[in-house]
């Protein structure tokens, strides 16, 4: 029998997994290693879907000094960064479909991308353009921050308050706490202060 065999080596009950190891895999690629190369690790920018092949000691050598972003500007690494955030997949600005619902035979107007012989979506961006001249929506407000919330706590006025609901509250607070109002006592000064600092935050904010 020979000792020395592939097989030999799987029914022992203790194998050789350093040499199982490296008949498995190919030799690491770290400069002077003969271990087997059980790990991969990316070859870097403009190489995806390479890998060097090295052993886990040298494996986390390599990934401590691996940088993707080497030798790129920080413009680069900005708009980088920045499609990262929708996976790097192309996005459109709202609106770009402005043509739709119209006939090509309409001037200066490109055609649309179905075909709409029953003018059914014409119609409608008519009824809709209508509509919405005749009852003007308010702009939404933005999403509030969370010392804008705060701010509006200190004044007890909820979120959706107008710019007219938050300098009449003002006003009435002002009035209710400032110490000529309370024959002198200056026990109220501290809720006046927050008041006053409240109400200028939210000046800055363009909320009134």
């Amino acid at each position: 029998m020979k000792f020395e065999s592939k097989i030999f080596d799987r029914i022992r009950i203790k194998p050789d997994e350093v040499r199982i190891q490296r008949e498995a895999h190919p030799p690491c690629e770290w400069g002077g290693c003969a271990e087997a190369g059980t790990h991969p690790a990316p070859k870097g920018r403009d190489r995806e879907g390479e890998y060097y092949h090295f052993c886990i000691d040298h494996v986390r050598l390599y990934n401590k000094s691996y940088n993707y972003f080497s030798g790129m500007k920080d413009e680069a690494v900005a708009d980088y960064q920045k499609d990262a955030q929708t996976g790097h997949r192309p996005t459109w600005t709202m609106g770009v479909n402005s043509h739709a619902g119209r006939r090509p035979s309409d001037p200066g107007d490109a055609p649309p991308r179905y075909d709409d012989r029953f003018f059914l979506f014409r119609r409608r961006a008519r009824f809709s353009a209508t509509a919405a001249e005749e009852e003007p929506k308010p702009e939404p407000r933005r999403k509030l921050k969370n010392l804008e919330r705060r701010s509006l706590d200190v004044l007890n006025l909820a979120e959706t308050a107008s710019p007219a609901d938050i300098k009449a509250r003002f006003k009435e607070l002002v009035k209710r706490h400032h110490p000529d109002a309370n024959g002198g006592d200056r026990s109220a000064e501290g809720r006046l202060q927050e008041i006053i600092e409240a109400y200028n935050y939210l000046k800055t904010t363009g909320l009134c």
